[in-house]
């Protein structure tokens, strides 16, 4: 058999198989971006959280109220969290102080919705394999050493 005539009919093999193989491709480098920048922003609310809890603790007088300790966690947020949508998530904060043994302990929580920016309404055929939104959260405790 002549070998010539074997390689004209797999010619175009290559480009089939790659054809083929790039969706997957695709879908692979997506998440692995994506699902970065999931963990990313988790690290950022956390950090946040951390940095309304030093600020809340922090002695002053008068002492910070939720709304000034809020707006510090939406200030740090608006500076560092990295989104690509295009409706941003809402960082929202809950501050509570609980009294305990001579100290208080001051809890803040900040949560925040990631929205997928490729893999939120990933559909093959009728199935859908979308992420949608997750609600992330991040909570921190520090403790007041003095009476407010």
């Amino acid at each position: 058999m002549n070998t010539d005539a074997i390689r004209t009919k797999e010619t175009g093999a290559v480009a089939v198989e790659f054809a083929l193989i790039l969706p997957l491709l695709l879908v692979l480098l997506f998440g692995i971006v994506e699902f970065g920048l999931l963990l990313f922003n988790q690290q950022i609310i956390t950090n946040a959280s951390r940095e309304g809890a030093r600020f809340g603790i922090v002695m002053s007088d008068p002492g910070r109220t939720k709304s000034q300790i809020s707006a510090e966690v939406e200030k740090y947020c608006q500076n560092n969290l990295v989104t690509f949508s295009t409706t941003p998530g809402v960082v929202t904060t809950d501050c509570e102080w609980t009294t305990g043994s001579g100290f208080q302990d001051l809890t803040v929580t900040v949560e925040y919705p990631y929205s997928f920016l490729v893999l939120s309404d990933f559909h093959v055929g009728s199935f859908n394999f979308g992420f949608g939104q997750i609600q992330m959260q991040a909570r921190t405790v520090m403790k007041m050493e003095a009476e407010l």
